[in-house]
């Protein structure tokens, strides 16, 4: 950073009046910080690091106070930057705000394998902190655990299951899987099923591991009753919005089995309760559009499947499949592993947190390990002009959400395509839910709201007189697809 570069983000800093995930503030003016070590941490921890600018007063409104002595700050910013582990190495920039000295010092991001960075004097398990906000956190034992992993090399997915034995396999699915990686990898034709299973990740020492019956075994979830996928319909945009009646869920169910298994239910269970759009050609040829490309769901919820954390810390854990009325959401247990960021998604190879999981996978399923799917959700996407895929990582978990085309309102069990012609038609002029419910014949201006003016004013057929206040009593509808 310069001394220019610093005089800048001071002027934004006095203008946004906060601090941020990489922006961290300290007065200083009678003398340094105690207490750097949870910053330096938090930064070293997250993604680009952060800086940290000395001289500004929060509680004064955020006004530039200077440093007490700028050569000691930076000496005592240096001496307790080596309290961590490893040693933080800042890049100190100082420059004269409005006749006062002010000074930065940026925390460089850690090297992956040498997470989490933390305060020696507390050791790692209550030194080490993730930012979240404009806040130091302390991190969890999982979070924690998460880097171990990575850095140890530590394969979840081949823990032996103590209380199983060879018998917990499903014999057909053995032998389908042996027919395949021997025609698929020929170095395996010749070796005996014993060896093959020990090569493959399915077993250690003859005891089955969480690889094995995932991938083979006759009821996984005897052992782990949580390693599923809960699917749930949702009547609304949110978890919690109460259908007509009195429904939580338009359908919700549970799929247990191995990882084919488990997609397979989980495929049927969206194409069951997604939208369709009726399409009619030129030719007046009538065919049915997904509300969401399946190639882009199945390579979601096998993603979910193949790179979900193993680990004792999320077995209880399950993954969790989501169709709202405007998204499509997958969340599974274990954020992005090792070097992995959000931004590297789809452009760069990833670490894998099951390599034997994903290799074994792509001979049962056709699946490909060879980082295609989030380029082929994306690619899917596109193609469906529909919005780009959101990915989210968050402390522990990874969410990946398909949105759908709002403006498409088309017939199935919720919402009649008739009743919303009929509601733009008599909504030429501003009008209240209850004058809608009762043009239309419904008793529940609430119901109406849900089922009906949300999904238009959502697709912008419909707008609100007081948009501010979409809740508001007062609150009145108007076409915006019609001359007014």
């Amino acid at each position: 950073m310069t001394e220019k570069d610093l005089v800048e983000l001071i002027d934004s800093i006095r203008r946004q009046k906060c601090e941020k995930q990489y922006l961290e503030i300290k007065k200083a003016l009678g003398g340094t910080s105690k207490r750097l070590y949870d910053t330096f941490s938090s930064f070293s921890n997250q993604i680009n690091g952060g800086t940290i600018i000395f001289g500004v007063d929060e509680k004064a409104g955020y006004e530039v106070t200077g440093v007490y002595d700028a050569h000691d700050l930076q000496l005592q910013v240096k001496n307790a930057a080596e309290q961590m582990e490893p040693i933080v190495r800042t890049f100190f920039t100082v420059a004269e705000y409005e006749g006062k000295i002010v000074v930065s010092a940026e925390i460089p991001e850690c090297e992956p394998e040498n997470k989490p960075c933390f305060y020696k004097p507390a050791g790692r398990l209550r030194g080490s902190y993730v930012r979240v906000g404009d806040a130091d956190m302390p991190m969890t034992e999982y979070e924690i655990y998460c880097y171990e992993a990575f850095r140890k090399k530590i394969r979840d997915e081949l823990r032996p299951v103590e209380r199983a034995t060879a018998d917990d396999f499903s014999r057909d699915k053995l032998n389908i899987l042996f027919a395949k990686l021997r025609q698929e990898k020929p170095q395996l034709a010749n070796q005996s099923e014993e060896r093959i299973l020990q090569l493959q990740g399915i077993t250690d020492k003859g005891r089955p591991t969480i690889a094995g019956l995932m991938l083979a075994g006759d009821y996984p979830q005897a052992f782990f009753p949580q390693l599923g996928i809960t699917a749930m319909a949702v009547d609304g945009y949110e978890i919690g919005e109460i259908g007509a009646s009195g429904e939580r869920f338009i359908d919700n169910k549970r799929f247990d089995g191995t990882i084919p298994e488990m997609l397979e239910g989980a495929m049927g269970f969206v194409r069951r309760n997604m939208k369709n759009a009726v399409i009619v050609d030129e030719n007046g040829r009538r065919s049915d559009k997904p509300e969401y490309p399946l190639i882009a769901v199945r390579e979601l919820v096998l993603n979910a499947l193949i790179h979900r954390d193993y680990s004792v810390h999320t077995e209880n854990s399950p993954i969790r499949v989501i169709i709202y009325r405007d998204r499509f959401v997958v969340e599974n247990p274990g954020g992005l592993y090792g070097r992995l960021t959000i931004n590297d998604l789809g452009k760069v190879p990833g670490d894998t947190r099951n390599p034997f999981i994903a290799s074994n996978l792509e001979v049962m399923v056709d699946t490909e390990n060879r980082f295609s799917g989030i380029p082929t959700v994306c690619k899917a996407m596109k193609d469906a002009k529909l919005p780009p895929p959101l990915f989210e990582n968050y402390r522990g978990s990874f969410r990946a959400t398909l949105y759908s085309d709002s403006r498409i309102i088309e017939p199935d069990d919720h919402t009649d395509p008739v009743i919303c012609e009929k509601i733009l038609r008599f909504c030429n002029d501003p009008k209240s839910k209850e004058e809608i419910a009762e043009e239309i014949g419904i008793k529940t201006p609430y119901y109406v709201v849900g089922k009906y003016l949300k999904p238009l004013v959502n697709s912008g057929k419909l707008g609100m007189t007081i948009p501010a206040k979409p809740k508001s009593k007062y609150q009145k509808y108007f076409s915006v697809t019609r001359e007014r």
